[in-house]
């Protein structure tokens, strides 16, 4: 008899101890991570996580959408976070909150996973209470089998105490263990918070997606151009129109901020290029020559064109407004510098005449070698007037692309007009008849007696450097330019994403 209780309190004790082993393993959390977020939060994934749990790299328009928690944690990614929309596992660290129960979420799930941990602590000491016990009883055992004849009643009743002591703390174990699985069952329920962004939606302000960023720019131009020549009072000229091609190199630095939709920069460089304008006009001029002015000359002539021509430099200091739908508007100052301006001019022969008078001879010659004929047909060539310094206003629009390598293209138009140039016609203020008088563009030098017989020297002036009084420029086309940026922007893949 006293064998079969033995045996019996034996099978009680192993029982107890599996029992007690099965409810520390269920009280076992799921994970060691604290998760900050909790499944059916709504979230985005941050700009500079490169790549999921796995090693992948994300598609570029995951960072732009909405993503729903669906679970957290699992054994090859304790801390990882499966997304709903995309089925992908993301670091929980890559990841923000974006409705207003993200701190609920996190308190809630704080304190779940305190309980789930008191709950495995509690469990683990049952477990070595458990063991302690169990050797003691094993020890009362084997006493009472020695002393079976003298210690019957007493080795009934400690197994009987043993037996109840034993039920009352599998009672403990049992209630341990349903509060680490009641733990658990909390803690993988589905939360349901309300959200303000449904998946899918892009939240630009949710997140700083826009930095500040600098960029170097290519840029080539062509439009129409002229030098604004303002003619001579009592002269009959006007002024026409050319073309210009420019290169401009420029770095610029821009100041950007979510919650601002203009990016605010500031433009400087360097432009090189050629410009081109006209001047058409006609002569009728009459001035004294010779040395004690003994001849009258009388110069006319019909159509004199001339194009002025320029080598030129220009340093922009602009503005520069970019707007999120990326139109863009430059302005400012530029300092424009012609460093050659060579000019053409044609006076046909059959237009010009001179006619030379001689008072005291009383005697007139018209086209005579003598006192001077205009005979080149031929247009004239030389490198004529330097325009100086050029203060001029530019501005730019249009509307720039964002490219797949994040850099940009730009397409606008643009125009410059000159508010102040130094340029002075030193012809205009000199007194007449001396060396500085040049009113007719065939400077005629009076006949002399020489080797040869008499002669008359006959050089072409420039109509710009002669008959204008004051001078502008003016230009005006279209610009394509390419834009380094950086650090790079972000491709535009759906027409509703506003992160540029």
């Amino acid at each position: 008899m006293k064998t079969i209780k033995s045996i019996l309190i034996a099978a009680t004790l192993i029982s107890a101890s599996v029992v007690s082993t099965l409810s520390a393993q269920q009280a076992e959390p799921a994970q060691t991570h604290e998760f900050k977020v909790a499944i059916g939060d709504s979230v985005m994934i941050k700009r500079e996580c490169q790549q999921y749990c796995t090693g992948e790299r994300p598609s570029v328009w995951v960072w732009d959408k909405v993503h729903t928690v669906r679970q957290l944690g699992t054994k090859k990614f304790p801390d990882g976070v499966l997304l709903m929309n995309i089925y992908s596992w993301m670091c929980e660290e890559c990841l923000i909150p974006v409705n207003h129960h993200a701190k609920e979420a996190q308190a809630q799930a704080e304190a779940e996973q305190k309980e789930e941990r008191e709950a495995f602590e509690q469990a683990q000491q049952a477990q070595q209470g458990q063991a302690a016990q169990g050797g003691e009883q094993g020890q009362a055992a084997q006493g009472g089998e020695q002393g079976q004849a003298a210690e019957g009643g007493e080795q009934s009743q400690a197994a009987e105490g043993g037996e109840q002591g034993q039920a009352a703390q599998g009672g403990e174990q049992g209630q341990a263990a349903e509060g680490g699985e009641q733990g658990q069952v909390a803690q993988g329920e589905e939360q349901e918070p309300e959200q303000i962004a449904q998946p899918g939606d892009t939240l630009v302000s949710k997140q700083q997606f826009k930095h500040d960023y600098d960029r170097f720019t290519i840029g080539a131009r062509v439009g129409v151009a002229s030098q604004l020549h303002q003619p001579i009072e009592k002269v009959n000229a006007k002024w026409g129109v050319g073309f210009d091609a420019m290169l401009d190199l420029q770095y610029a630095h821009y100041w950007s901020n979510d919650a601002r939709p203009v990016d605010l920069g500031i433009i400087v460089g360097l432009g090189i290029g050629y410009a081109q304008g006209t001047f058409n006009g006609s002569q009728d001029t009459v001035y004294q020559a010779g040395d004690n002015n003994e001849i009258t000359y009388h110069v006319t002539a019909d159509n004199i064109r001339e194009t002025d021509r320029q080598l030129q430099l220009e340093v922009p200091l602009m503005f520069s407004l970019i707007h999120d739908n990326g139109l863009f508007f430059n302005i400012g100052p530029k300092f424009m510098i012609p460093v050659y301006t060579p000019y053409k001019q044609t006076v046909n022969s059959a237009d010009a005449s001179i006619t030379a008078v001689y008072p005291e001879e009383g005697i007139t010659i018209k086209d005579n070698i003598v006192t001077g004929k205009y005979i080149d047909q031929q247009p004239t060539e030389d490198n004529g007037i330097q325009f100086k310094v050029n203060v001029m206003l530019t501005a730019e629009i249009g509307y720039e692309w964002i490219l797949k390598s994040g850099n940009s293209l730009g397409l606008g138009a643009y125009a410059n007009y000159c508010v102040y140039n130094n340029f002075s016609n030193q012809y205009k203020n000199a007194a007449a008849g001396s060396a500085d008088s040049r009113p007719s563009l065939l400077d005629i030098t009076a006949p002399t007696d020489a080797a040869g017989g008499a002669i008359a020297d006959l050089n072409m002036l420039s109509a710009t450097r002669t008959y204008a009084d004051k001078l502008g420029y003016f230009d005006a086309g279209i610009k394509l330019a390419y834009h380094f940026n950086f650090p790079k922007k972000q491709y535009k893949h759906f027409k509703e994403s506003k992160l540029f």
